[in-house]
């Protein structure tokens, strides 16, 4: 990447682009990733000199990512830090923006691409993108390619997110879009194809025919916190289940794509998205359940009358070939017991078993436990005969963990990675236009139908614990049982 490149965040003066967009990009630029010439502008509506924005940022970069900064690094690459101030919608502040573009792409020498990351309140992401427009900032030309990443919340229901893909494509092409899902750039998650698909040992064996259930869990311990009002009105299921939960179910549950480029990669997703079965009015009461924690709604910014759901656990089945008939459990939740990310695959159990075992003592399932945060890695668990004895069979652990194989230094940070992508033109990473209304196609379902006057209720669940009973009793009908297959605890 040598054609001179621009790089303009939206919102810097935000928690994000202190937390990870600097850091992330200071790291690329440490191991020579970043175009060159390159120019980072900050844009917000703080009026902020040049110099106290790059020591602010320089103040980021050492509380949050230590390990890497450099004096001497720092000193290279704080020069390519600017700032221009103003609203989201002024006209003039976006003129004096383009401008002071134009004056350093002149310096860098000549007319560069552009990179504009939305890191602001989603009702922003229409003016800002129009104001673009407007000026002349966002149209390619010249073999010039102009790029804008968009945060989540993508909408904030099915008639949401597609009223903004409408207005987004009035004005830029879809190859220019970067929706972003920073738990798709997890170096576990991108693993994911590679496990499936560069392994002869598993995708044999990853289908109905095998595969009893999977169970994708995204747990955390901390509550809502300052977030309340924020939280009280999105909840759960748009929070974790539209975006993150159902990425994570499509790239399990997708056919191999054709090649590895973005959009054979993302057809499939799309594909498996799509196949999924909505959830009705009767199957609603047994393949769902929505529960706040004791205390939400004492939470400042809560209603006293809420029901938004903390946690939710769903019930979901992929109408194709490959997993009918498969049930996929997805739980997600606040004020859980512990903090854990994984997707875990269950294997049926042998249909005859020759071995001399007492009656009443079942063989337990083999599992591969797919671990994403915050212990990265692989637990497969199979059975041994234990020694000196006929038949007695014990469960045992093979395993692999990011940290043991890697250094720390070649994890990357997931925003680390999905700039790099995006600076490459690289969408495999990004959510498409039909992925995220196909996504939200099943969750309005789920939330609409408990909206309605025969919705099952919105129960309870004690702080620290695993979630409410009746997650439990979901997986219980069908003799299965909810686990954590990552921690010293599985």
């Amino acid at each position: 990447m040598t054609t001179p490149t621009t790089i303009v965040i939206f919102g810097a003066s935000g928690d994000l682009a202190r937390r990870k967009l600097i850091p992330g990009l200071y790291n690329n630029f440490c191991k020579g990733r970043l175009p060159m010439p390159f120019s980072i502008i900050g844009y917000s509506r703080s009026d902020i000199p040049q110099a106290d924005f790059q020591a602010r940022m320089c103040d980021s970069v050492k509380e949050f990512s230590p390990s890497s900064f450099d004096e001497t690094k720092w000193a290279e690459f704080a020069p390519s830090l600017d700032y221009s101030a103003g609203s989201f919608d002024d006209d003039v502040a976006f003129d004096k923006l383009n401008k002071k573009i134009q004056a350093i792409e002149t310096e860098l020498g000549g007319e560069g691409n552009r990179l504009y990351y939305l890191s602001i309140a989603p009702r922003f992401f229409r003016p800002v993108v129009a104001q673009l427009h407007e000026h002349g900032m966002s149209q390619e030309h010249n073999d010039l390619w102009r790029r804008v990443i968009v945060e989540k919340p993508f909408g904030h229901d099915l008639a949401s997110a597609q009223a903004l893909n409408n207005d987004l494509h009035k004005l830029l092409d879809e190859d220019q879009i970067y929706r972003i899902d920073h738990y798709l750039a997890k170096e576990t998650v991108q693993n994911l194809l590679v496990f499936r698909f560069a392994n002869t040992i598993f995708e044999p064996v990853w289908n109905r025919n095998y595969i009893d259930h999977v169970q994708i869990t995204a747990a955390e311990t901390v509550d809502v916190g300052h977030r309340a009002g924020y939280y009280d009105s999105s909840g759960v299921l748009r929070d974790m289940f539209q975006n993150h939960l159902m990425q994570l179910l499509a790239l399990v549950a997708m056919e191999p794509p054709t090649s590895f480029q973005a959009n054979a990669v993302r057809d499939e997703k799309g594909k498996v998205l799509k196949a999924i079965r909505p959830l009705t009015d009767e199957t609603i009461q047994t393949q769902s359940v929505l529960s706040q924690y004791d205390g939400y709604l004492d939470a400042e910014g809560v209603a006293a009358d809420s029901k938004t759901p903390t946690y939710a656990a769903l019930e979901l089945y992929i109408d194709n070939w490959r997993w009918k008939d498969v049930p996929f459990y997805l739980r997600s939740g606040k004020a859980l017991e512990q903090k854990a990310t994984e997707i875990i695959i269950w294997f049926k159990k042998p249909p005859h078993l020759m071995f001399p075992i007492p009656d009443d003592q079942e063989i337990a399932s083999n599992y591969l436990a797919i671990c994403i945060q915050p212990h990265e890695g692989l637990h497969l668990r199979f059975e041994v005969k234990v020694p000196d004895t006929d038949s007695d069979m014990r469960s045992v652990d093979m395993d692999f963990h990011y940290s043991d194989a890697f250094s720390k230094a070649e994890i990357p940070e997931a925003y680390e990675r999905l700039q790099l992508e995006a600076l490459e033109g690289d969408a495999t990473l990004f959510t498409r236009s039909d992925g995220i209304e196909a996504a939200w196609t099943i969750i309005d379902g789920v939330i609409q139908r408990y909206a309605s006057e025969n919705a099952p209720a919105v129960g309870r669940y004690e702080i620290g614990s695993w979630g409410p009973s009746e997650s439990d009793d979901m997986l219980g009908k069908g003799g299965r049982e909810w686990r954590y297959g990552c921690g010293e605890h599985s």
